[in-house]
């Protein structure tokens, strides 16, 4: 093991770290394309001296992700961007490599804020969010520590949301590399990361068997289609809510059955929200719900799920277990939260399998060497990683499979790139 320690961390129990060096080397043997830029990154050293402050899962993926950035020579403080997606032996591992780590499963929010504050105050160059929390802060009350900051990068749909926004308003000082629209990273990630890992912080949660179950995904982005299509496969009866009707038509091509919230909340067994919005579950669905319903998110934030409402209409309310409270309602019925509403994939169960983190992980390590060769050039803003680097990224996870591909011959690409030719 490592022996080399931070000199300022906050994390449950450094002496964990064993456990996570082992999970770690576990999870690095299904991340071959993240392996292979850290072998190049140990020889040029793209990122000497840049510091960075990450708020982002801390799993093992991740810890991988910190191997890489530091064989590039950055110098990092880490922190985590959900208050429940912690692992905490992780945390202890990356203590032990010398990152300054604050992250405590189960953390309560000041404690978050006080984690997110103490990764910023060590003035970054760059940041790496998964939810924007860092940029959020950075733009708030943390204005005084912007200068220097010469770019960042963002994880999730969510962040990018709020980014974007901030990029509207004209008030976005630096540029961001939007993860989270690389290919190799939404469309992987989200769909299967996404898909079989709800499903799995579900059935930990629970024990319920899915089949037969009627299963409501709120949402058909990614995320949506990759969770609906998971549970169909395991012999659910899956039903589609969806605001966006192309997104709707698209379920329906699916084999879904698609209808309104409120008819939806009549007859689902297990509702799960993937929509990046709020209150995709309020207080007239609960009312809805039949005895029994299970209700969880898989978004980032847990504003999808109206959880003051539910409190609110509850007589009780308790922990019958782990990641499960129960609700009585005064009609007798009971409505089952997992999670507290927060992301069931990391609270209940160990997030996407390392092998789709590898692909989203890669775009985090090239869009920091992108933002560091290209500090000057970039006008604040939300950018996606250039298509080659995208693109470079599947060329090689096919590698690791060992999967061919084609490619054009010269005429094929002459004529792709040209307009004479046609019926006559």
């Amino acid at each position: 093991m490592t022996t080399r320690s931070a000199t300022a961390f906050d994390i449950k129990n450094p002496g964990l770290a064993h456990e996570g060096e082992l999970r770690a080397e576990w999870a690095e043997r299904e991340m071959p394309v993240l392996r292979t830029i850290r072998d190049r990154f140990k020889k040029e050293r793209p990122l000497r001296g840049i510091r960075m402050a990450g708020c982002l899962h801390i799993t093992a993926e991740t810890a991988n992700l910190v191997l890489a950035l530091q064989a590039g020579g950055a110098d990092l403080r880490m922190c985590a961007s959900n208050p429940l997606s912690t692992q905490d032996d992780i945390a202890a591992y990356l203590v032990t490599l010398g990152v300054p780590t604050f992250a405590i499963k189960g953390e309560d929010g000041p404690t978050y804020k006080r984690h997110l504050l103490s990764a910023l105050e060590f003035k970054p160059q760059l940041t790496m969010d998964d939810g924007a929390d860092l940029v959020a802060l950075l733009h708030g009350e943390r204005q005084d520590l912007i200068e220097g900051v010469i770019g960042g990068m963002e994880e999730t749909t969510t962040g990018i949301i709020r980014l974007r926004a901030l990029a509207a308003e004209g008030k976005l000082k630096f540029p961001i590399v939007a993860v989270n629209d690389s290919d190799t990273k939404h469309m992987f990630d989200n769909r299967y990361g996404t898909g079989q890992s709800t499903l799995d912080g579900i059935i930990r949660a629970t024990n319920m068997l899915i089949t037969g179950k009627t299963v409501v995904t709120v949402g058909y982005g990614w995320c949506g289609r990759g969770f609906a299509s998971r549970a169909k496969g395991m012999g659910a009866h899956t039903v589609v809510c969806e605001v966006d009707p192309v997104r709707a038509l698209e379920a329906v091509m699916d084999g879904h059955v698609v209808m309104k919230m409120d008819e939806a909340a009549k007859v689902g067994d297990i509702f799960v929200t993937v929509t990046g919005g709020k209150h995709a579950i309020d207080a007239q669905h609960f009312d809805r719900m039949k005895d029994g319903a299970v209700v969880a998110n898989s978004g980032h934030f847990n504003v999808e799920i109206n959880i003051d409402a539910l409190e609110e209409m509850a007589e009780t309310k308790r922990r019958v277990r782990p990641f499960v409270d129960e609700y009585s309602l005064e009609d007798g019925r009971k409505v089952f939260l997992l999670g507290e509403g927060r992301l069931i994939n990391l609270a209940a169960a160990e997030g996407h399998p390392p092998s789709v983190m590898d692909m989203s992980f890669a775009n985090q390590a090239l869009g920091a060497e992108y933002i560091v060769e290209n500090h000057g050039k970039l006008k604040p803003g939300v950018y996606r990683l250039p298509q080659e680097l995208d693109r470079e990224i599947a060329r090689l996870k096919l590698n690791s499979m060992k999967m061919g591909f084609d490619t054009l011959t010269d005429e094929q690409a002459k004529y792709l790139a040209s307009w004479e030719s046609g019926t006559v």
